[in-house]
């Protein structure tokens, strides 16, 4: 009976690896179709849909059929948000480039809040794709929303953040598993961690609701 147990969580265990695996590959061919830098949005916001579904119990979904709709349904919503970071994130890295050509203490003046920019950059970062396939949103409200989740859930953000940064240097180390477990494995911590804020948000909404009701 035992052995029962322990081979059916085994082949459970077996099943979510080839499932990670094969939404991983897809994630690479549909964004090698889209060449790279028009399809990795659309591809990364149908990644993060397959696994917000599985998240929440939906195990049973069609993966490629899923991923194919998605990919083609939000390719150019996605990639108007694409635009946004991209263009956020050259903006930050050409001014660390010319950071490095001013000395003295114009230098450190303007590091300072560059850096905190950076960090903010990277915390709303942590969200956006969470955020994204939970709500339906104009793009700067998904990057407003993505941030102040970040903010308010800062210990949650620390440790997404990390998972994240631990998986990265583990695929730099063994660069095996980038074709199946790179980007899946990182989209189940932020997306676990996004569902997890979500739910508290509207816990503390409903929470609220229900002291305004029986104040009347």
């Amino acid at each position: 009976m035992q052995f029962g147990k322990t081979m059916g969580k085994l082949f459970t265990f077996c099943e979510w690896i080839m499932r990670l695996a094969y939404v991983n590959l897809l994630w690479f061919l549909f964004s090698l179709v889209g060449l790279v830098l028009l399809g990795i949005m659309p591809a990364t916001v149908a990644l993060f849909t397959i696994v917000r579904k599985w998240q929440l119990k939906e195990t049973d979904l069609p993966i490629w059929k899923t991923f194919l709709s998605v990919y083609k349904q939000e390719f150019k919503k996605s990639n108007g948000l694409g635009i946004c970071i991209g263009l956020s994130g050259v903006f930050i890295i050409f001014d660390f480039l010319y950071l490095r050509t001013v000395g003295g203490a114009l230098q450190f003046t303007f590091f300072i809040p560059l850096l905190i920019i950076t960090g903010f950059y990277v915390l709303t970062l942590a969200y956006i794709f969470p955020v994204y396939v939970h709500f339906e949103l104009k793009t700067l409200d998904y990057i407003k929303n993505a941030f102040f989740l970040s903010v308010l859930n800062f210990h949650m953000t620390v440790l997404m953040l990390a998972a994240s940064a631990a998986i990265i240097f583990l695929n730099l180390y063994q660069t095996s598993f980038i074709p199946f477990f790179s980007a899946a494995t990182i989209a189940w911590i932020l997306m676990f961690g996004g569902n997890y804020c979500f739910n508290r948000v509207g816990a503390r909404q409903k929470k609220v609701s229900s002291a305004g009701r029986y104040g009347k």
